[in-house]
């Protein structure tokens, strides 16, 4: 599993198809002011809200995705790389990859929805209430924006994992190691590195030095065992969930949703367009996530706080 995950040809050709029905066969939604309306009523009742967000959020800042066409980091899409076999065989042009991700997200900054979920867990939590951030993503944009409660199901990019000695560390140098400085130019015609494994990012444990990997969850791997129960347990008791800028296709997250829209709970979709899973759901906000979803978790009049 991994956040830069592409949809298989059947999963984009479900999603259009889905798309279709929601345009054209479904009988019309209420008009938009009234979707908000209702919203913000299961909004104002809400005591724990869990927020799901995918690539969609980080988009809108201007974060590549990989995905689809045009979604290249020289002649690769990212499941050629973000692989551990990828990893065994070429481990220097994997690190350039994601120095390349690294460096790039220093000059990103979190955009109006990123802003507007820290605002609502900070102002919520002094009325008792809490919300949780289940992210796919590895940018740490919801950090950024001052969000604490957040689960990375994916990992992290600024986090490494030793492949001796296992130590999971934060990582926030730039560049990781000297050898990556001015590494990683995705142009297809960029020359790869080959930087010796020794000179590669190595563990600062004491007795170590270990070589170190992205601590992000790579096709083929599951997520973390701890992370999932943590997640499992928030959605067993949100009342109100939000699925924001993610594609609905990648799993175990994609399910998040649905079995919280089948206990019965309204689970509201913001997104660009239909998802796989968009019938399921009670509401749904079609347009820029930075657009929709401010108004929608703005001070209810009924908060005293």
């Amino acid at each position: 599993m991994h956040d830069n995950s592409d949809p298989y040809e059947s999963d984009f050709m479900l999603s259009h198809f889905l798309k279709c029905i929601c345009k054209s066969r479904l009988p019309p939604p209420p008009p938009h002011t009234h979707l908000v309306f209702y919203f913000r009523e299961d909004f104002a009742k809400a005591k724990h809200i869990a927020i799901i967000t995918g690539a969609g959020v980080s988009a809108e800042s201007g974060v590549p995705t990989f995905r689809g066409q045009g979604g290249y980091w020289r002649k690769w899409q990212a499941q050629d790389l973000a692989t551990p076999e990828a990893f065994s065989r070429d481990p220097s042009l994997v690190w350039e990859f994601y120095h390349y991700r690294r460096e790039v997200m220093r000059s990103k900054m979190p955009n109006p929805a990123h802003l507007a979920i820290a605002e609502c867990e900070s102002r919520l939590s002094k009325q008792g209430r809490s919300v949780v951030i289940i992210t796919q993503n590895i940018d740490e944009l919801h950090h950024r924006a001052g969000s604490e409660h957040v689960y990375e199901i994916h990992g992290s990019l600024f986090k490494t994992r030793c492949m001796s000695c296992g130590e999971v560390k934060a990582n926030h140098k730039s560049p990781i190691c000297p050898a990556l400085e001015g590494k990683g130019e995705p142009d297809p015609g960029a020359k790869d590195a080959r930087i010796p494994v020794e000179h590669l990012p190595r563990c600062d444990r004491s007795g170590c030095n270990g070589l170190l990997r992205p601590h992000v969850v790579w096709f083929g791997e599951t997520l973390d065992s701890d992370i999932l129960t943590a997640v499992e347990q928030e959605l067993e008791k949100c009342d109100l969930c939000l699925v924001v800028g993610t594609s609905s296709i990648v799993y175990p997250a994609a399910m998040f949703a649905p079995q919280v829209a089948g206990r019965g709970v309204p689970v509201a979709e913001f997104n660009m367009e239909c998802t796989p899973a968009t019938m399921r759901f009670k509401y749904h906000f079609e347009g820029p996530c930075g657009v929709t979803l401010p108004p929608a978790l703005e001070r209810h009049e009924s908060e005293v706080i």
